[in-house]
């Protein structure tokens, strides 16, 4: 199936469910998967945000002025991920526990607005990992569009540039939570460490890294681009000395770089 087909039958799909809320978190899949359906379906289209401390304020006011600049109807809803029970002490379904909260809170708004419909925007690539939030999807009846379309990343990437989408190179993220091995516990105050290494990153200049939490150690994951500016000496000392101010002890560097999904690694 050619991208344009792929392109044509989510275009199809969204207009047959009518009216739908995305599940709108202003990344790379979610900003495309609500372009289009807004294109598609117009008024009948809401936006839904969730803000929790797993959530940067940064990816929040990205959400909110992209809604603001199409003229979408946008919902912010708190789903704090931390009041989940067992969710703190991170098990192997934590993104379950995590999804079928969000999902609850978002059809609750969705049928608040006459919304027949809620969609998330995972893609094909995502079939091949471990992602128990997708049996929360599933269990729901929340749709998934770019799946339906085969869609993957690089694909919904290449449509994105077409459309102008600032969000066509944006490097990828997932929720903070993601950054502790499974049984790890998390904590607010965890989660702000996470958020003021990476915020401290991207500040240099970095684009795709991940700052994973092992206790007292920082370990950092940055792509090549990133693995370049780390042979800045200066550079890492200043690194090193922000980190040691946040809380850690430790600082590595990843010699892999960069990988989503690196701590499903440690899953018999």
């Amino acid at each position: 199936m050619t991208l344009q087909n792929k392109y044509e039958k989510l275009k199809e799909y969204l207009q047959e469910l009518g009216s739908v809320a995305i599940a709108f978190s202003g990344g790379v899949d979610s900003t495309f998967l609500l372009k289009v359906a807004h294109e598609v379906l117009g008024d009948n289209v809401i936006a839904i945000t969730a803000r929790s401390c797993s959530f940067p304020e940064r990816e929040l006011k990205e959400a909110q002025s992209f809604c603001q600049k199409e003229q979408i109807r946008h919902f912010v809803c708190d789903s704090e991920e931390l009041d989940i029970d067992g969710f703190s002490q991170n098990p192997l379904n934590r993104c379950y526990l995590c999804k079928s909260e969000l999902f609850e809170k978002i059809w609750l708004v969705a049928k608040q607005e006459g919304i027949a419909h809620v969609a998330e925007g995972s893609n094909i690539d995502d079939n091949g990992d471990y992602r128990p939030g997708l049996i929360a999807v599933k269990e729901q009846g929340v749709k998934s569009p770019l799946r339906y379309a085969e869609l993957d990343k690089k694909e919904i990437r290449e449509l994105s540039k077409g459309m102008d989408l600032y969000t066509w190179d944006k490097q990828s993220f997932a929720c903070l939570s993601s950054r502790f091995p499974y049984g790890e516990s998390i904590t607010a105050e965890r989660l702000s460490m996470i958020d003021l290494a990476e915020q401290f990153l991207i500040d240099l200049g970095f684009r795709q890294i991940r700052v994973r939490y092992h206790g007292n150690l920082a370990r950092i994951e940055a792509d090549e681009a990133g693995m370049k500016l780390l042979e800045d000496a200066k550079l890492r000392e200043k690194i090193y000395d922000r980190f040691k101010e946040i809380g850690f002890i430790y600082i590595a560097v990843d010699l892999l770089g960069y990988r989503t999904g690196s701590m499903n690694e440690t899953i018999e």
